[in-house]
């Protein structure tokens, strides 16, 4: 499935995937020249979370300015970083004032191929996530993984195409968290992300970042590629920091 826009199918479109940005207020156009050389090679650029580095309004803004090269639809979900100064909103409206669709709450279609995607929460996978047993905070910190859970679900529902992706930044298997340390595994994903993508025929793959020493490929228990776009692992992989992805 992964392919660069020369050699995708026909019919088919590119999806460039990168996430951990990390944009700070002292990086200004630092992306600028990558999201121009992106326009050239995809359909459409993917970004998985950790945008800006604690979510500050002029992180938003340089990420914003460097996005206005980027000539093809962008779509993006934030990350943990992003929700660090506690206005995730205002992150949200300044990338929205750039042309990004912030995808959470929505979904949208793009030249025949459906983007759903959340943040996701942690909680661990498989036999190893946590559940709601306990303590009043524990039920807490399990809930908010099953909203994310859910309001994957309900956006993945909600799309009629029969291509879709699913873009997140918390994993959704642990084969892609796999390089750090195990201790921290239930801190990267969920496996109610996978669960939920599972539900539907439809979903090409899944992208997500935050996993910064994770691998590059993994599978839902259904057998959907999901793709680790953390662009310290691309680098790794490919010698780019993005991923490109024929749908």
């Amino acid at each position: 499935m992964i392919a660069t826009s020369e050699a995708a199918s026909a019919g088919s479109l590119t999806v460039a995937a990168i996430g951990d940005l990390h944009v700070t207020d002292q990086q200004e156009h630092k992306y600028r020249d990558l999201f121009a050389e992106i326009s050239d090679k995809a359909d459409v650029l993917a970004l998985c979370g950790d945008l800006t580095n604690f979510g500050k309004t002029r992180e938003a803004e340089i990420l914003a300015e460097d996005l206005r090269a980027c000539s093809i639809p962008i779509v993006a979900v934030l990350g943990n970083h992003d929700h660090e100064c506690g206005q995730p909103e205002e992150v949200t409206r300044i990338l929205n004032g750039a042309g990004v669709t912030v995808l959470d709450e929505q979904a949208v279609e793009i030249k025949g191929v459906g983007f759903a995607g959340v943040k996701g929460f942690v909680g661990g996978f498989g036999r190893g996530e946590l559940g709601a047993f306990g303590e009043r905070a524990i039920k807490g910190f399990v809930e908010e993984s099953i909203n994310e859970a859910r309001k994957l679900e309900n956006a993945l529902r909600s799309l009629r195409t029969e291509r879709v992706v699913a873009v997140l930044h918390y994993a959704p298997v642990a084969q892609t968290v796999e390089g750090e340390p195990a201790e921290i595994f239930p801190f990267l994903g969920s496996s109610r992300l996978a669960d939920a993508i599972d539900r539907f025929d439809n979903v090409r793959f899944a992208v997500h970042g935050h996993a910064h020493r994770g691998t590059f490929e993994g599978k839902t228990p259904r057998g959907v590629p999901v793709y680790n776009c953390a662009q310290f692992v691309v680098s790794e992989r490919f010698g780019r920091p993005y991923a490109l992805i024929a749908v």
